[in-house]
């Protein structure tokens, strides 16, 4: 009898549930921050800053595990499907957050629905570089150029569907212009045209076009962030050239699966927060063109949702698909 009820006991261990641990206990064992992309890009080297200086503030190890793919989505589906318990998150972006959902049919996660936003980490501006054979020396110029030459002007992007091809069509909507994109298998080849005088403009990301204007060889009109960039302050904001709402923020931000307890979002959010407010991590990230962020997870929550709005309007106007 006694041996048959400590069996049976010993069943009802094994099924019961695995419990997180509190927010006083998180984290007891490494952390892995799952990266939708190669090393070496933007949102891997902030998923890098980022660990190193967890692992330090918390005394537990913040491992960044890349899981490439179909423009982000093998990543952001491995966390959608990790146990909430806060020792797996995702590093999520702009693409992978709020424009997949509306270029992929049947994604197999939910931004909304699956993820528990922690902190916005940092933003990235694109900067609208032309030729220098195109005469325009701001954005009222360009516009005025492209609305003299209607399907003339191309413009080059990393491919469909990224932040940059969208910065164009949002132009597009709204300055009343017709610029062509024109896609390409990665921002260098892009840009190489662009230098080139294949392409007349490109909405590029500050580390394929800072050093290009610096030289002389493009000419910088604008940013594309509502506010400037420490990188390159002289250059004014699409806003202040007269495009009034116009931003297109290459944001990187942490979630967490759906269902991770409140209190260990709070704790990560908390010290995130501090992590972004260290000398260390801010000098590094301005040094890559990166403006740290940090916010609470209602106000990333709010974020994510209006840039899903935004995105798939711009979508759907635009007709661009992905497969």
């Amino acid at each position: 009898m006694a041996r048959t009820l400590i069996a049976s006991m010993a069943g009802m261990a094994i099924a019961l549930p695995v419990t997180p641990a509190s927010s006083a206990d998180y984290p007891v064992k490494p952390v892995r921050i799952i990266v939708g992309a190669a090393t070496g890009g933007g949102v891997d080297i902030t998923a890098r800053m980022l660990a190193t200086k967890l692992s330090d503030l918390f005394k537990q190890q913040f491992v960044v595990e890349n899981r490439a793919g179909a423009s982000g989505n093998i990543g952001t589906e491995q966390a959608a499907r990790a146990a909430p318990d806060g020792y797996v998150l995702l590093m999520g972006t702009i693409g992978t957050l709020t424009i997949n959902p509306g270029l992929y049919k049947n994604l197999p996660f939910d931004t909304v629905r699956d993820f528990a936003p922690i902190a916005r980490t940092a933003d990235a501006t694109n900067i609208l570089v032309v030729h220098p054979s195109v005469p325009a020396r701001n954005v009222k110029e360009l516009i005025a150029v492209a609305k003299l030459r209607p399907g003339e002007l191309l413009y080059g992007s990393p491919q469909n569907g990224t932040a940059g091809h969208l910065a164009g069509e949002l132009f597009n909507s709204m300055a009343g212009v017709k610029l062509v994109h024109i896609p390409y298998k990665g921002g260098a080849p892009a840009m190489i045209d662009l230098m080139a005088g294949q392409l007349q403009l490109m909405f590029a990301t500050t580390s394929t076009s800072v050093q290009q204007i610096r030289s002389g060889r493009l000419r910088a009109l604008a940013v594309t962030t509502a506010k400037r960039t420490a990188l390159v302050p002289e250059l004014p904001t699409m806003i202040e050239s007269g495009m009034p709402g116009f931003e297109v923020n290459n944001w990187y931000g942490l979630v967490a699966p759906a269902k991770t307890p409140a209190e260990v979002i709070a704790v990560l959010n908390r010290q995130v927060r501090i992590a972004l407010e260290s000398p260390d991590v801010k000098d590094a990230m301005l040094k890559q063109g990166l403006d740290p962020a940090g916010d609470t997870p209602e106000e990333f929550g709010a974020y994510i949702k209006s840039e899903l709005a935004k995105w798939s309007k711009v979508i759907r106007a635009s007709g661009a698909t992905a497969q």
